[in-house]
């Protein structure tokens, strides 16, 4: 019977433990996380000779067998990074159209990163970056973060110079019909962000 040598037994353990990672996270690792627990890069390295993981993006891995959410790889990466606007409307359901390659995004003021130059860009003061700041699921079951419907209600009147003015009738238009629709959070946004009369004009013109 032969023998595992003390290295082969290390290898084997520690990419096991790297599997373990990927099925807690929808097939996803990354560099920090087995930076975190000790655990050196090289066996990224390896699994990724082995035809077991491929990058996806800087210290991002996937699972071989996996299909890559692009959605979730760009949040991933891009921690400062919101998705808002139309492309959040998507995600909660209230957006005309997917995204295709150009997303919505709301960054601080005075970030820059070459990722995002490609993209429509919205910078906001610190103040307000957090306002209505929370978690989706991607169409493939990752979470990303977006703002909540309220505050991209707000945020699509608000820069309506930039949007396409049928879309942002639509998304308005459908969420007043929902039932979970918090019309007092709304107003106390638009208040923030200077656009109440705006959106409760359009509010109103589509209430029934």
């Amino acid at each position: 019977m032969e023998m595992m040598t003390i290295k082969e037994f290390k290898e084997q353990s520690n990419i096991e433990i790297i599997e373990s990672i990927m099925k807690m996270n929808n097939g996803y690792v990354t560099s920090k996380e087995l930076s975190n627990l000790g655990i050196h890069r090289m066996y990224l390295n390896i699994m990724k000779e082995k035809g077991m993981i491929e990058k996806v993006g800087n210290g991002i891995y996937i699972d071989s067998s996996k299909i890559e959410d692009s959605y979730f790889v760009f949040s991933l990466e891009l921690s400062n990074v919101v998705y808002s606007h139309m492309t959040a409307l998507y995600f909660h359901g209230l957006s005309i159209k997917a995204p295709n390659d150009k997303y919505d995004i709301t960054v601080p003021n005075n970030y820059f990163n070459y990722k995002i130059k490609e993209h429509n860009v919205f910078y906001v003061d610190k103040d307000i970056y957090e306002l209505g700041l929370t978690e989706v699921k991607t169409p493939m079951g990752n979470n990303v973060r977006v703002y909540d419907v309220e505050r991209c209600i707000c945020d699509i009147i608000r820069s309506k110079n930039r949007m396409d003015s049928e879309h942002v009738k639509h998304s308005i238009r459908e969420y007043v019909k929902r039932k979970d629709k918090d019309l007092v959070k709304l107003s106390k946004y638009a208040e923030k962000l200077g656009v109440k009369k705006e959106v409760m004009d359009y509010v109103e013109v589509f209430y029934e």
